[in-house]
């Protein structure tokens, strides 16, 4: 595949030789796959071409990472890690090396350990109230209106019309980072920002930036994410032929509508929601039982949409 997981690649490390060779002063790199650790490259990418200031930009993997010696490039000044800090003491090996500046954002809980590797030159920001893009946003933001243009007027990251395209976008993004799910459609936006997945190496995919700053919308991508739902759920309800009604835990905790679905599993989730719908209509308990086989065992997943019906103890009891 073109968009290969193969982060330590010959072009990868051909960009950080020639960075060397250039005496590259700024490095970035951003955690892949994630969409707030592009956007954060995005914001970075701005700041460094707002100002003409040469800037290496790559992804940066957990599967096969860059060594801190690949990172020792000539000229190093100020390395980025966005939405990620690295594996443990990488910082302070790289400022070690090197003597850059290293700034990293991060909002993950389990990184709270992390940040007693901060010091005065490596500069560790973990928020739990804000994903690294929009950490990343108000960093460059800040740093790009200290700098005054020519002409005295302050220059801006993004202009109004890029602001109207893009803060949407980070904000769901940040919604669904932070699990929140707190905003309107965030599931079928979740769902429809998939297909963007394949685009976020820059280094196979050079268009990365334009495709965040132009392609990316909130509607269309709330708009695909509602369409797939809506087919699958039109395929869901196709399979469910020979509904009958079923006795949970004997009849101890009532009856349900249920469905023998074999060579299906990949529907459970979209049938038992349906059956749950039906099972509440027809007066019984607002949970869809869907039963198939699966590595020659028979397997039972329970499903509902009411909020109040706890489905986590029946489980426990037929072992669904």
């Amino acid at each position: 595949s073109l968009f290969t997981r193969n982060f330590r690649s010959d072009a990868s490390l051909e960009a950080l030789r020639k960075a060397s060779e250039d005496r590259t002063p700024n490095v970035v790199l951003y955690n892949y796959p994630s969409f707030s650790g592009a956007y954060g490259a995005l914001f970075a990418h701005l700041y460094h071409s707002r100002l003409d200031l040469p800037c290496l930009i790559l992804p940066f993997s957990a599967v096969l990472p860059f060594s801190v010696e690949d990172l020792c490039i000539e000229g190093l000044n100020t390395c980025y890690l966005l939405d990620f800090f690295g594996p443990k003491f990488f910082s302070l090996e790289l400022f070690r090396r090197t003597s850059c500046r290293i700034v990293g954002f991060d909002h993950r809980k389990s990184m709270l350990s992390r940040l007693r590797e901060s010091d005065a030159n490596v500069a560790l920001h973990l928020d739990n109230e804000k994903n690294s893009s929009s950490a990343a946003y108000t960093y460059f933001s800040a740093k790009l209106s200290e700098t005054i243009s020519h002409d005295g007027d302050c220059k801006n990251l993004l202009n109004h019309e890029e602001q109207e395209r893009l803060n949407p976008v980070v904000k769901y993004i940040e919604d669904r980072d932070l699990r929140r799910w707190s905003l309107p459609d965030i599931k079928p936006f979740n769902i429809g920002l998939r297909k963007w997945h394949s685009m976020l190496n820059c280094v196979t995919n050079p268009s990365m930036f334009h495709q965040l700053m132009m392609e990316i919308c909130l509607d269309d991508v709330i708009s695909a994410g509602k369409k797939y739902i809506s087919c699958r759920q039109m395929e869901a309800n196709n399979l469910l032929q020979n509904v009958f009604r079923l006795r949970l835990g004997r009849g101890f905790y009532g009856e349900c509508l249920g469905v023998r679905t074999d060579g299906n599993s990949n529907f459970v989730d979209e049938m038992g929601k349906e059956l749950s719908r039906r099972s509440s209509a027809a007066g019984l308990r607002p949970i869809g039982a869907v039963i198939y086989m699966q590595r020659n065992n028979l397997k039972m997943c329970l499903r509902t949409m009411d909020s109040n019906t706890d489905t986590s103890q029946i489980a426990k009891v037929v072992h669904g």
